[in-house]
Protein backbone atom coordinates (compact mmCIF):
# COMPACT_ATOMS: atom_id res chain seq x y z
CA UNK A 1 0.00 0.00 0.00
CA UNK A 2 1.17 3.37 -0.60
CA UNK A 3 1.22 6.60 1.00
CA UNK A 4 -0.78 9.41 0.55
CA UNK A 5 0.99 11.79 2.43
CA UNK A 6 4.73 11.80 2.79
CA UNK A 7 6.59 13.75 5.72
CA UNK A 8 10.14 13.97 5.84
CA UNK A 9 12.23 15.98 9.13
CA UNK A 10 9.17 18.47 8.91
CA UNK A 11 9.84 21.70 11.55
CA UNK A 12 7.84 24.72 11.23
CA UNK A 13 8.69 27.69 13.94
CA UNK A 14 5.98 29.81 15.28
CA UNK A 15 8.26 33.22 16.59
CA UNK A 16 11.42 31.80 18.56
CA UNK A 17 8.88 29.01 19.20
CA UNK A 18 9.24 25.69 17.51
CA UNK A 19 5.83 23.96 17.12
CA UNK A 20 6.61 20.54 14.83
CA UNK A 21 10.17 19.36 15.62
CA UNK A 22 11.35 16.99 12.21
CA UNK A 23 8.40 15.03 12.19
CA UNK A 24 8.88 12.12 9.46
CA UNK A 25 5.73 10.05 8.78
CA UNK A 26 3.45 8.76 5.95
CA UNK A 27 -0.33 8.68 5.66
CA UNK A 28 -1.27 5.48 4.18
CA UNK A 29 -3.85 6.02 1.07
CA UNK A 30 -7.17 4.51 1.75
CA UNK A 31 -7.14 4.58 5.12
CA UNK A 32 -8.37 6.78 8.27
CA UNK A 33 -5.60 7.72 10.02
CA UNK A 34 -6.04 9.87 13.51
CA UNK A 35 -3.83 12.90 14.11
CA UNK A 36 -4.50 12.27 18.39
CA UNK A 37 -2.88 14.27 21.34
CA UNK A 38 -3.81 17.18 23.58
CA UNK A 39 -4.30 20.98 22.68
CA UNK A 40 -1.51 22.85 21.71
CA UNK A 41 0.91 19.81 20.58
CA UNK A 42 0.81 20.96 17.14
CA UNK A 43 -2.01 19.29 15.23
CA UNK A 44 -3.65 21.80 13.58
CA UNK A 45 -0.25 23.37 12.53
CA UNK A 46 0.66 19.82 10.99
CA UNK A 47 -3.16 19.47 9.29
CA UNK A 48 -1.93 23.05 8.03
CA UNK A 49 1.45 21.99 6.45
CA UNK A 50 -0.72 18.98 4.97
CA UNK A 51 -3.00 21.12 3.02
CA UNK A 52 -0.33 23.82 1.99
CA UNK A 53 -1.16 26.58 4.06
CA UNK A 54 1.75 26.78 6.66
CA UNK A 55 4.90 27.95 6.15
CA UNK A 56 7.57 25.70 7.70
CA UNK A 57 11.30 25.82 8.84
CA UNK A 58 12.82 23.45 7.10
CA UNK A 59 11.23 19.49 5.46
CA UNK A 60 8.88 18.40 2.89
CA UNK A 61 5.61 17.50 2.70
CA UNK A 62 4.63 15.77 -0.55
CA UNK A 63 0.37 15.11 -0.91
CA UNK A 64 -0.56 12.60 -3.49
CA UNK A 65 2.46 13.05 -5.71
CA UNK A 66 2.69 16.95 -5.11
CA UNK A 67 4.16 19.44 -3.07
CA UNK A 68 1.63 19.96 -0.34
CA UNK A 69 -0.10 23.32 -1.60
CA UNK A 70 0.10 22.94 -5.36
CA UNK A 71 -2.50 24.17 -7.30
CA UNK A 72 -3.64 20.79 -8.82
CA UNK A 73 -4.03 19.80 -5.57
CA UNK A 74 -7.16 22.27 -5.08
CA UNK A 75 -9.59 19.75 -6.47
CA UNK A 76 -8.06 16.52 -4.62
CA UNK A 77 -7.70 17.71 -1.22
CA UNK A 78 -10.22 18.69 1.08
CA UNK A 79 -9.86 20.60 4.46
CA UNK A 80 -12.48 21.43 7.50
CA UNK A 81 -10.85 23.97 9.89
CA UNK A 82 -12.07 23.81 13.38
CA UNK A 83 -13.69 26.94 13.07
CA UNK A 84 -16.78 26.54 10.60
CA UNK A 85 -15.57 27.52 6.91
CA UNK A 86 -18.88 28.51 5.20
CA UNK A 87 -21.47 31.76 4.64
CA UNK A 88 -23.59 32.29 7.35
CA UNK A 89 -25.86 34.40 5.66
CA UNK A 90 -26.80 31.69 2.96
CA UNK A 91 -28.83 28.63 3.90
CA UNK A 92 -27.16 25.01 4.03
CA UNK A 93 -28.20 24.06 0.84
CA UNK A 94 -27.03 26.90 -0.72
CA UNK A 95 -23.45 26.84 0.73
CA UNK A 96 -23.31 23.26 -0.64
CA UNK A 97 -24.47 23.90 -4.03
CA UNK A 98 -22.12 26.55 -4.19
CA UNK A 99 -19.33 24.71 -3.09
CA UNK A 100 -20.71 22.19 -5.23
CA UNK A 101 -19.80 24.23 -8.31
CA UNK A 102 -16.16 25.39 -7.41
CA UNK A 103 -15.82 21.61 -7.97
CA UNK A 104 -18.37 21.35 -11.44
CA UNK A 105 -20.50 19.71 -9.18
CA UNK A 106 -24.20 19.75 -9.17
CA UNK A 107 -27.55 20.43 -6.96
CA UNK A 108 -28.18 16.19 -7.03
CA UNK A 109 -24.20 16.11 -4.82
CA UNK A 110 -24.68 19.04 -3.23
CA UNK A 111 -28.02 17.46 -1.35
CA UNK A 112 -26.29 14.20 -1.04
CA UNK A 113 -23.65 15.56 0.77
CA UNK A 114 -25.77 17.51 3.45
CA UNK A 115 -28.07 14.69 3.88
CA UNK A 116 -24.69 12.77 4.62
CA UNK A 117 -23.95 14.67 7.32
CA UNK A 118 -27.32 14.44 8.99
CA UNK A 119 -28.77 17.97 7.82
CA UNK A 120 -31.00 17.07 5.25
CA UNK A 121 -33.74 18.41 7.44
CA UNK A 122 -31.71 21.77 7.80
CA UNK A 123 -30.93 22.60 4.50
CA UNK A 124 -33.54 25.14 4.05
CA UNK A 125 -31.68 26.91 7.06
CA UNK A 126 -29.57 29.93 7.25
CA UNK A 127 -26.22 28.97 8.78
CA UNK A 128 -26.06 31.56 11.59
CA UNK A 129 -29.27 29.99 12.96
CA UNK A 130 -27.40 26.70 13.39
CA UNK A 131 -25.68 25.48 16.53
CA UNK A 132 -21.44 25.34 16.92
CA UNK A 133 -21.93 21.42 15.96
CA UNK A 134 -24.23 22.02 13.34
CA UNK A 135 -22.54 24.92 11.59
CA UNK A 136 -19.40 22.15 12.09
CA UNK A 137 -21.36 19.50 10.01
CA UNK A 138 -22.70 22.08 7.37
CA UNK A 139 -18.65 22.93 6.67
CA UNK A 140 -18.05 19.05 6.43
CA UNK A 141 -20.89 18.86 3.92
CA UNK A 142 -19.19 21.50 1.46
CA UNK A 143 -15.78 19.65 1.50
CA UNK A 144 -17.88 16.35 1.01
CA UNK A 145 -19.13 17.57 -2.17
CA UNK A 146 -16.18 17.90 -3.98
CA UNK A 147 -15.03 14.22 -3.43
CA UNK A 148 -12.03 14.47 -2.63
CA UNK A 149 -8.80 11.94 -2.40
CA UNK A 150 -7.47 13.36 0.79
CA UNK A 151 -9.58 14.32 2.82
CA UNK A 152 -8.37 16.36 6.57
CA UNK A 153 -10.26 16.94 9.26
CA UNK A 154 -9.20 19.50 12.08
CA UNK A 155 -11.38 18.14 15.14
CA UNK A 156 -14.77 17.49 13.32
CA UNK A 157 -16.32 15.94 16.31
CA UNK A 158 -15.63 18.84 19.06
CA UNK A 159 -19.48 19.30 20.59
CA UNK A 160 -21.12 16.91 18.69
CA UNK A 161 -23.37 14.45 20.66
CA UNK A 162 -22.19 10.92 21.19
CA UNK A 163 -24.76 9.58 18.45
CA UNK A 164 -23.76 11.89 15.78
CA UNK A 165 -19.95 11.68 16.62
CA UNK A 166 -20.59 7.75 15.97
CA UNK A 167 -22.71 8.58 12.45
CA UNK A 168 -19.63 10.53 11.78
CA UNK A 169 -16.92 8.06 12.38
CA UNK A 170 -19.18 5.30 10.29
CA UNK A 171 -18.83 8.32 7.18
CA UNK A 172 -15.33 8.54 7.24
CA UNK A 173 -15.18 4.39 7.47
CA UNK A 174 -17.23 4.29 4.60
CA UNK A 175 -15.09 6.91 3.00
CA UNK A 176 -11.79 5.44 3.10
CA UNK A 177 -13.46 2.06 2.11
CA UNK A 178 -14.53 3.93 -1.11
CA UNK A 179 -11.22 4.85 -1.82
CA UNK A 180 -10.48 8.26 0.04
CA UNK A 181 -7.57 8.75 2.34
CA UNK A 182 -8.50 10.59 5.50
CA UNK A 183 -6.39 12.51 8.20
CA UNK A 184 -8.42 13.33 10.99
CA UNK A 185 -7.38 15.35 14.35
CA UNK A 186 -8.75 14.99 17.70
CA UNK A 187 -7.85 15.48 21.04
CA UNK A 188 -10.48 12.57 22.49
CA UNK A 189 -8.64 9.50 22.72
CA UNK A 190 -11.81 7.33 22.57
CA UNK A 191 -11.78 8.02 18.84
CA UNK A 192 -8.67 6.26 18.61
CA UNK A 193 -10.01 2.84 18.45
CA UNK A 194 -12.23 4.30 15.12
CA UNK A 195 -9.10 4.77 13.30
CA UNK A 196 -6.53 2.64 10.96
CA UNK A 197 -3.80 4.27 11.68
CA UNK A 198 -2.54 6.44 14.59
CA UNK A 199 -0.44 9.45 15.44
CA UNK A 200 0.72 10.67 18.64
CA UNK A 201 1.55 14.07 19.12
CA UNK A 202 2.77 15.51 22.05
CA UNK A 203 4.63 18.61 22.54
CA UNK A 204 5.77 19.23 18.56
CA UNK A 205 7.25 15.36 18.92
CA UNK A 206 5.72 12.54 17.05
CA UNK A 207 5.28 9.95 20.09
CA UNK A 208 4.20 6.95 17.78
CA UNK A 209 2.95 6.28 14.42
CA UNK A 210 1.23 2.73 14.71
CA UNK A 211 -1.81 0.92 14.30
CA UNK A 212 -4.35 0.94 17.59
CA UNK A 213 -3.09 -2.67 17.64
CA UNK A 214 0.53 -2.36 17.98
CA UNK A 215 -0.18 0.73 20.31
CA UNK A 216 -2.05 -1.48 22.71
CA UNK A 217 0.98 -4.72 22.40
CA UNK A 218 3.74 -2.18 23.00
CA UNK A 219 1.94 -0.38 25.84
CA UNK A 220 0.96 -3.86 27.19
CA UNK A 221 -3.04 -2.41 27.93
CA UNK A 222 -6.56 -2.09 25.66
CA UNK A 223 -6.86 1.13 27.09
CA UNK A 224 -5.49 4.09 24.49
CA UNK A 225 -5.44 6.75 27.14
CA UNK A 226 -3.18 4.72 29.49
CA UNK A 227 -1.12 3.94 26.10
CA UNK A 228 -0.87 7.28 25.17
CA UNK A 229 -0.04 8.31 29.04
CA UNK A 230 2.37 5.56 29.49
CA UNK A 231 4.59 7.01 26.03
CA UNK A 232 4.26 10.24 27.66
CA UNK A 233 5.94 9.19 30.86
CA UNK A 234 8.70 7.00 28.89
CA UNK A 235 9.08 10.34 27.11
CA UNK A 236 9.98 12.40 30.14
CA UNK A 237 11.91 9.74 31.73
CA UNK A 238 14.12 9.66 28.77
CA UNK A 239 14.23 13.81 28.96
CA UNK A 240 15.27 13.61 32.50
Amino acid sequence: MHDAVTVSSLVVHRGSREVLRGLSFGVPAGRVTGLLGPSGSGKTTLARAVVGVQRVRSGTVTVLGAPAGSPGLRARVGYVTQAPSVYPDLTVGENARYFAALYGRGAREAAAAVADVGLAGDAGRLVRDLSGGQRGRASLACALVGEPELLVLDEPTVGLDPVLRVELWARFAALAAAGATLLVSSHVMDEAARCDRLLLLRDGDLLADCTPAELRARSGTDDLEAAFLQLVREREQVAA
